[in-house]
């Protein structure tokens, strides 16, 4: 079996904050390689900000050259106006992924505490912790963002194997609708067992 090296970009996105971690996996070896915050001022227009995360996690996928980024998605809670903001960021910092070619892996906060923590209901001091066990570090990374993020990108690493399987799973699903010549039947009949 080959040893699986590459380097992952985490993303924890936030208009005032988006965290960015960058880790080495060699085979199940993780290693931190870089963590850091671009931080935004709500003096700024909206769109100076956006550009802003935008420039400079372009900047990140630039200088670390990272294959892949796992980036959580966006939690309404009880602040919808704050999670438009965040997912303005999100997809501000997803455009220069992409203009980077990275594969992208996206996690709700709950994925990303349990592959990190072993329970989605996770505390943040937790994470912390966790993110620097696991990566060896010598204190947890600050600010909480960048630790955030770092958690997204060891996300990555165990939730990539269930997301490839699951696309295969859809890909041979519509595959055999198509030979059957079932396609619309066919996801009715499914739509129908979930409810």
């Amino acid at each position: 079996m080959a040893t699986q090296r590459r380097i992952i970009l985490g993303i924890d996105p936030g208009l005032a904050n988006t965290g960015w971690g960058v880790v080495a996996q060699d085979g199940s070896r993780l290693s931190c390689v870089a963590y850091g915050c671009v931080s935004t001022t709500a003096e700024r227009d909206l769109s100076a900000r956006l550009l802003k995360i935008h420039e400079q996690i372009g900047a990140v996928v630039d200088r670390f050259k990272p294959s892949c980024v796992g980036i959580e998605t966006v939690w309404f809670g009880q602040n919808i106006t704050a999670a438009f903001g965040t997912g303005q960021a999100r997809g501000s910092a997803l455009v220069a992924c992409a203009k980077g070619g990275l594969c992208v892996g996206e996690f709700t906060p709950r994925q990303i505490k349990l592959a990190v923590v072993g329970t989605g209901t996770a505390e943040k001091e937790q994470v912390q912790y966790m993110v620097r066990q696991l990566l060896s570090l010598d204190r947890a990374p600050q600010p909480d963002h960048a630790a955030d993020a770092l958690a997204a990108a060891i996300c990555y690493t165990t939730h990539e194997g269930y997301a490839q399987a699951e696309a295969r799973f859809n890909e041979r699903v519509e595959a055999a609708l198509d030979r059957a010549g079932e396609r619309s039947s066919g996801r009715e009949r499914i739509a129908a067992g979930a409810r």
